[in-house]
C-alpha cells in the first residue's frame, strides 16, 4: 500500500522535474531572445561602421579633387585632370551611398543634402579654375584662384563629414555598449540554463535510479506473489475440478435415480389409461340399460376428468423425461475428454447447413457463410455449439420475413471470433444473459424446447477456453459472438 509520504514525495519529484523543464524552456526562450538582440546590435554596429566608411570616402574624394586641381594649377599635366575627373565622377555616388545608409537617421539627412549642394558647387568651381588655367592671362588666373570659394567649401564639407562621423561614433559607442550588455545577459542566461539543466538531470537520474530500485524490488515481490498465486490457483483449480466431478456424478446419480420412479409413473399412467376404456364401455352399458343409476358427476368423471388428468400426467412425465435426458447429456458431456484437432470450420458449417436444408427451403431462409478461419479444438464440442446456434437462428426467425442468417469469423491475435447473425424476432436486452441459464427461455414460448441449448453452448465454450455473448434488440435479429483460442491446449 502506498503511504502518504510516498505519494507526497512522488508528486513533489514530478512537480520539481516539470518545473525544471519549464525553467529550461524559459531559459532557452530568453537565450534565443538575447541572441536575436545581439544579432540586431551586431547588424547595427556593422551599419554604423559602413556609414563611417562612406563618410570617409566623401572626405577622401573631396580632398583628392582639390589636390588634383592644385597640382594642375601649379603644373599643367593631363594626369592631374584625369585624377580630377575620376574622383569628381565618384563623389556624387559616394554621397548618394551615404544618404542611403543614413536615410533612417533624421540627424544625418540634412547633412547629406548639404554635402550634395556643396560638393556640386565645389566641383563646378574647381572645374572652372582648371579651364581658366588653360587661358592666356596668368594674372587673371592667379587673381581668380585667390578669390574663389573652394577653401571655404572644403572646410564646410570637412565640418559636415566630421559631424556625421561624430554622430556615427556616438551611435557606435551606444550600440557597442548594448551589445556587450546583451552578451553578458546571454552568458548569464546560458549559465542559469546550464545550472537548471544540471539540477534537473541530477534529480531525474536520482528519481530514475530510485524508481529502478523500487521497481526491481516490486518485481521480486510480484514474482514471489505470482509463485504463491500460481500454487493457490493450482490448488483451487484442483478443488474446483473435484467439485465439478462431484457435481457431474451427483447429476448423473440424481438423474438416474429419478428415472426409475418416473418410469413407474409412466407405466402406471399407461395402465390407468388402458383401464379407462373398459370403464367407459361399462358406463355406456349402464346408461343404456339403467339410465337412472349413472349420475352426472360419475359420467363427467369417467368421460372427461379422468382422460384429462391422465393426459396432464403423461405430458408432465414426458417433459420430466426430456429434462432428465438433458441433465444426463450435460453430465456425460462434462465428463467427456476434450480432444483437440485441426478443424476446417468452413467444411463443418457447410455440413451443418446441409443437415438443415429441408427446413431452410420450407421457410425460404438463406444462410451465408463467410470465410471462416481454421482452428485447433474439439470437433464434437464445436459441432454442438454451431449446430445449436444455427438451429436457434432458424427456429426463431420472424414469421412473414425472409430469413437471412450469416456466419462469419476473423482472427484477432491468438484468438478467433465467430459470429452467428440473424434477422429474426430478436431478444429483449434484459434477457441477454438469461438465455444462457439452464432451463431458462426468452420471448414467446411457441417453439419446442426445454431451455437447455444455449446453456449447453456456454458450458462447451468455457471448456474450450472461450466465451460467448449476445447482442440483440427485439424485432431486429440477434448476433451471438463466440471468442475462443485459435489453438486449444488440452
Amino acid at each position: 500500500m502506498v503511504t502518504f509520504s510516498e505519494r507526497f514525495f512522488g508528486r513533489f519529484v514530478v512537480s520539481a522535474i516539470a518545473a525544471g523543464f519549464v525553467l529550461i524552456l524559459l531559459a532557452a526562450g530568453a537565450g534565443a531572445f538575447v541572441f536575436m538582440r545581439t544579432q540586431e546590435n551586431a547588424d547595427l554596429i556593422a551599419h554604423t561602421l559602413e556609414v563611417e566608411g562612406a563618410v570617409a570616402d566623401i572626405r577622401t574624394l573631396t580632398e583628392r579633387v582639390e589636390v588634383a586641381r592644385r597640382g594642375y594649377l601649379i603644373q599643367p599635366d593631363s594626369r592631374f585632370t584625369t585624377t580630377f575627373e575620376e574622383n569628381a565622377r565618384l563623389l556624387p555616388d559616394a554621397i548618394a551611398r551615404a544618404g542611403m545608409l543614413t536615410s533612417d537617421n533624421p540627424e544625418q539627412r540634412p547633412r547629406v543634402e548639404e554635402l550634395k549642394r556643396l560638393s556640386a558647387q565645389q566641383v563646378q568651381i574647381l572645374r572652372q579654375s582648371i579651364a581658366d588655367r588653360d587661358g592666356a592671362d596668368p594674372t587673371a588666373v592667379a587673381e581668380r584662384f585667390m578669390n574663389d570659394l573652394s577653401p571655404t567649401a572644403i572646410r564646410t564639407i570637412r565640418d559636415i563629414t566630421e559631424a556625421m562621423a561624430n554622430e556615427e561614433e556616438t551611435l557606435l559607442a551606444e550600440r557597442s555598449a548594448t551589445q556587450r550588455r546583451d552578451l553578458a545577459i546571454s552568458y548569464a542566461v546560458l549559465g542559469l540554463a546550464g545550472a537548471i539543466l544540471f539540477v534537473v538531470a541530477g534529480g531525474t537520474i536520482y528519481v530514475v535510479r530510485r524508481n529502478t530500485i523500487e521497481l526491481a524490488a516490486s518485481r521480486n515481490r510480484l514474482r514471489l506473489m505470482n509463485e504463491d498465486l500460481e500454487s493457490m490457483v493450482q490448488e483451487r483449480t484442483a478443488d474446483l475440478q473435484r467439485a465439478n466431478d462431484e457435481i457431474q456424478r451427483f447429476a448423473y446419480i440424481v438423474s438416474h435415480d429419478l428415472r426409475s420412479p418416473l418410469v413407474n409413473v409412466m407405466g402406471f399412467t399407461s395402465e390407468l389409461d388402458a383401464a379407462t376404456r373398459p370403464l367407459s364401455e361399462m358406463m355406456d352399458r349402464a346408461e343404456a340399460e339403467a339410465p337412472g343409476l349413472v349420475s352426472e358427476d360419475a359420467r363427467l368423471a369417467v368421460r372427461e376428468d379422468l382422460p384429462e388428468a391422465i393426459g396432464f400426467i403423461r405430458s408432465s412425465t414426458q417433459k420430466m423425461d426430456r429434462l432428465i435426458n438433458a441433465i444426463l447429456r450435460l453430465s456425460r458431456e462434462g465428463r467427456r475428454v476434450i480432444t483437440p484437432e485441426r478443424l476446417d470450420m468452413n467444411q463443418m458449417l457447410r455440413g451443418i447447413v446441409d443437415s438443415l436444408q429441408h427446413r431452410l427451403v420450407e421457410g425460404g431462409t438463406e444462410i451465408t457463410l463467410g470465410p471462416l478461419p481454421t482452428v485447433t479444438s474439439d470437433r464434437v464440442a464445436m459441432e454442438q455449439i454451431f449446430s445449436n446456434l444455427v438451429e436457434n437462428a432458424v427456429k426463431y426467425l420472424k414469421p412473414g420475413r425472409p430469413g437471412r442468417i450469416t456466419v462469419r469469423g476473423k482472427r484477432q491475435g491468438d484468438r478467433v471470433v465467430f459470429e452467428v447473425q440473424d434477422n429474426g424476432r430478436g431478444i429483449d436486452p434484459k434477457d441477454h444473459e438469461r438465455v444462457f441459464d439452464l432451463f431458462r427461455r426468452s420471448g414467446m414460448q411457441d417453439q419446442p424446447g426445454e431451455g437447455i441449448g444455449l446453456a449447453h453452448v456456454r458450458a462447451l465454450a468455457y471448456r474450450l477456453g472461450g466465451i460467448i455473448g449476445c447482442e440483440s434488440t427485439l424485432d431486429h435479429g440477434a448476433t451471438f459472438r463466440l471468442s475462443m483460442p485459435v489453438e486449444l491446449n488440452a
